[in-house]
């Protein structure tokens, strides 16, 4: 029965975590959160929520007593701007919240383990064009991964392989691509490019102009965050124990992305591209055949429908804030 299942949801204060633990009371689980934050838009709904840093030892062991399956999404990230800031920041606080994750789990007896990787575990020798071929799984390998992050999602990635090989314990492995809807930070540096992109659009009176970082035609795929729910307890669930896919193979540029996000709003703004400012690699996306063959299934929302949801909701939280009309007295007065 699911009511008996305790699962334990870890980064249940950030954006993923968050629309997980709502799912996962829906369908009827007993869930703990744990994060060293509360979620930043609403309280979360999960039975226990307990404030815990999962980088320290005995934090671990708390969160993963008397749990039967875990959600490893506890993560130090952001945008491509921290990211590329925060190399040993970003990999020695994530090394240690998943090492001692998966080894608490191990001695509390956790029967499923799933581990939030990155779609920046990726070979970048395979993304140096815009026109990507869609990454594979095996594409992770040689390893060439993004400096930090993806260093140490790709080396837990092969921990999780030893804890199933050594000691028999479940693991699954997801690689995220590019989530986003609403919920998610859309401010502060955090952000990922469409809540940045809607946050920017939305302050920026129409007719006039917008910063875009690089040149505009790199290229990504985005899901929606409901998908994304939808594919991890799919994983879960599923006797799969190799690395996942777990995005969209509707691939666009950033150009391309202002673009939706402006008609969305119903605004003709002019872009001013920086190059200066971090890109990441120049073309990413997804191959989602292993996904269809494994979970028979794949995320299904058009970015233009999740774009609109999450457009809508950014404005109306700027809105709410007073910062869209700070924005239009400010330009007037130029």
């Amino acid at each position: 029965m699911k009511s008996a299942t305790r699962v334990l949801v870890t980064g249940a204060g950030g954006f993923i975590g968050h629309h997980l633990v709502k799912r996962l009371k829906a369908e009827g689980y007993w869930v703990r959160g744990v994060d060293i934050k509360e979620p930043e838009f609403e309280p979360s709904v999960a039975d226990e929520f307990e404030l815990l840093d999962l980088r320290f030892w005995n934090n671990t062991l708390q969160a993963t007593n008397q749990m039967n399956q875990v959600y490893n999404l506890a993560a130090d990230m952001g945008g491509i701007g921290y990211i590329t800031a925060k190399l040993a920041d970003i990999a020695h606080n994530n090394i240690l919240i998943n090492a001692h994750m998966l080894e608490a789990c191990r001695l509390n007896g956790i029967k499923r383990f799933l581990f939030s990787s990155s779609a920046c575990v990726y070979a970048g020798h395979k993304q140096n064009h815009a026109d990507v071929t869609p990454l594979r799984e095996e594409d992770a390998h040689p390893a060439d991964p993004e400096a930090g992050y993806g260093w140490e999602k790709l080396f837990t990635e092969q921990l999780c392989k030893y804890y199933l090989h050594d000691y028999g314990m479940e693991t699954r492995i997801v690689r995220f691509h590019n989530v986003y809807g609403p919920l998610g930070t859309y401010a502060g540096g955090k952000e990922k490019a469409p809540a940045a992109i809607s946050r920017k659009v939305a302050l920026t009176p129409d007719g006039d102009s917008i910063e875009v970082w690089g040149d505009g035609r790199q290229t990504r795929s985005f899901m929606y965050i409901t998908d994304c729910v939808e594919g991890l307890l799919r994983l879960m669930a599923s006797g799969y124990r190799e690395p996942l896919n777990l995005g969209t193979e509707e691939m666009v540029s950033v150009d391309e992305l202002v673009d939706l996000v402006c008609d969305i709003a119903g605004k003709q703004l002019i872009k001013r591209h920086d190059r200066s400012k971090p890109q990441g690699v120049r073309g990413r996306n997804s191959d989602n055949s292993r996904l269809r063959t494994v979970l028979g299934w794949e995320p299904e929302t058009h970015l233009r429908r999740g774009l609109k949801i999450t457009y809508n909701w950014i404005e109306d939280e700027l809105r709410k804030a007073g910062h869209v009309e700070e924005a239009a007295l400010a330009y007037a007065s130029d």
